[in-house]
């Protein structure tokens, strides 16, 4: 932290009651699960320093945790690790009882890579070391924005439960696709809204399409259309994919209801389509963005943390391995101190595009923070592993882009040196060290310290 005086706690918060209506439409309502003010204060400081509206609360134990939030609303909480009256995560753990969907950020000291890449796979949003507050905002600015890509397809997902009351007022409505069909699937009329989705040039041609006729026929199918519950109990949406006249791919978001006779025998099945093209489209953009590194586009450390534990899941049930790589880019301070921050950067992006042009379609190059990255190589042995990364280390060196550059690996391969994601970490990580005290002995490793 810089020397610039920091405000006290109360200020801060009557700083921030003072701001104007525009500020407090973005407010921040954070719960401090923390024993030390000090630590809120530079907390508030940093967000506020980046332009946050926050109003915070702090609590101590448990019961103060639990009662605050059945008071109050908050959408994030910032909690400390370790604590004397916390175990562990804890605080994940009352959220759940109390089914609250709210971010968590822990704020911890000395915690290793593996252990806080546990707290992220038991639904922690972020792990910010205390001596790293300054990181904090970011954290924060993603949490929400995760927590907003779910509350929007929450809000999409209730949306769907259908009524006759919505149906009839959605059949003058242009923008959603209205029809009926026979007991086949057969199309027997379409409204105007659904001509013009599937961009035909007329009712003749779509009424001649069987589209719908999948979905009718399957008895499953038909019966999560119509919202019918079968024996897992909750109905959920059906989504299909429709092609329109010119080959376009429509994400299709289809509801329906039973049509009968006067004499209550059913006749045909009414239907309502709409498009959820561009929202899936977002959507995934939204998670794409989630999971990538700003600076290289890699997988970020989350997404890392996901694929292994996907990798691990895929092993136990093939019982076929893989392996990990995990590097380190050396001498990023020296580039830094000697060319430049930007110089520095494109070191990093550098070795981004060795990984990537060094792996397959079903590998994953990650940047696991600042100077160190990952490569995760489904279903390979130590021997194949080795091979890669000396492919790698030889391509980095060979790079020629700018500055020299070069790498130190580790290797850890599953389930040899480890059968959880910790431990692979934890193996990877002291091969990469191993390596380094190799390659710079120590009195070389002080002087490259200093350098880097």
């Amino acid at each position: 932290m810089s020397g610039t005086s920091k405000p006290d706690l109360e200020q801060v918060k009557r700083t921030s009651a003072r701001d104007g209506p525009e500020r407090r439409q973005n407010l921040v309502r954070i719960l401090f699960v923390h024993r030390s003010l000090e630590v809120v204060e530079r907390c508030l400081y940093e967000l506020k320093r980046v332009r946050f509206t926050v109003s915070s609360e702090v609590v101590v134990t448990p019961e103060q945790f639990v009662e605050r939030l059945r008071s109050q609303p908050f959408d994030l909480i910032v909690a400390e690790y370790p604590s004397t009256n916390w175990r562990d995560t804890m605080v994940l753990e009352l959220l759940r009882q109390m089914r609250k969907d709210i971010p968590v950020i822990f704020l911890v000291a000395g915690m290793k890579r593996e252990t806080a890449a546990g707290f992220i796979l038991k639904g922690a949003a972020d792990c910010i070391e205390v001596d790293s507050i300054g990181h904090l905002p970011v954290a924060v600015h993603r949490a929400l924005n995760e927590k907003g890509v779910r509350d929007q397809r929450d809000r999409a997902e209730k949306d769907l439960r259908r009524s006759e009351a919505r149906y009839r007022a959605l059949a003058g409505n242009l923008s959603y696709g209205i029809c009926r069909c026979s007991l086949d699937g057969g199309f027997l009329e379409v409204n105007e809204a659904m001509i013009r989705m599937l961009g035909y040039g007329s009712r003749e041609e779509l009424l001649a399409q069987d589209l719908a006729r999948d979905i009718i026929q399957d008895p499953d199918r038909r019966a999560q259309l119509l919202g019918q519950k079968r024996e897992g109990g909750l109905v959920h949406p059906t989504e299909i994919e429709w092609k329109r006249k010119d080959h376009a791919i429509l994400r299709v978001r289809l509801s329906g209801q039973e049509v009968l006779s006067e004499q209550g025998e059913l006749e045909a099945y009414e239907v309502i389509a709409e498009d959820v093209t561009r929202q899936r489209e977002l959507e995934d953009h939204l998670r794409r963005l989630a999971a990538s590194d700003s600076l290289t586009g890699l997988a970020n450390y989350r997404r890392l943390v996901d694929v292994l534990d996907s990798e691990i899941k895929r092993s136990q049930r093939t019982n076929r391995g893989f392996a990990m790589l995990f590097f380190d880019l050396d001498g990023l301070k020296r580039i830094n101190d000697r060319h430049g921050h930007m110089t520095g950067s494109q070191a990093l992006c550098r070795l981004a595009d060795v990984l990537c042009s060094c792996c397959r379609d079903i590998d994953t190059p990650a940047r696991f923070g600042g100077d160190e990255f990952a490569l995760v190589l489904p279903e390979t042995n130590a021997e194949a592993a080795n091979l890669v990364a000396r492919r790698i280390c030889e391509s980095v060196a060979n790079e020629g882009n700018g500055p020299r550059i070069s790498v130190s690996v580790g290797i850890a391969v599953y389930p040899q040196d480890g059968e959880t994601i910790e431990s692979l970490l934890s193996q990877a990580d002291a091969a990469l060290y191993a390596m380094k005290q190799q390659r710079f002995p120590p009195a070389e490793s002080m002087q490259t310290a200093a350098g880097q």
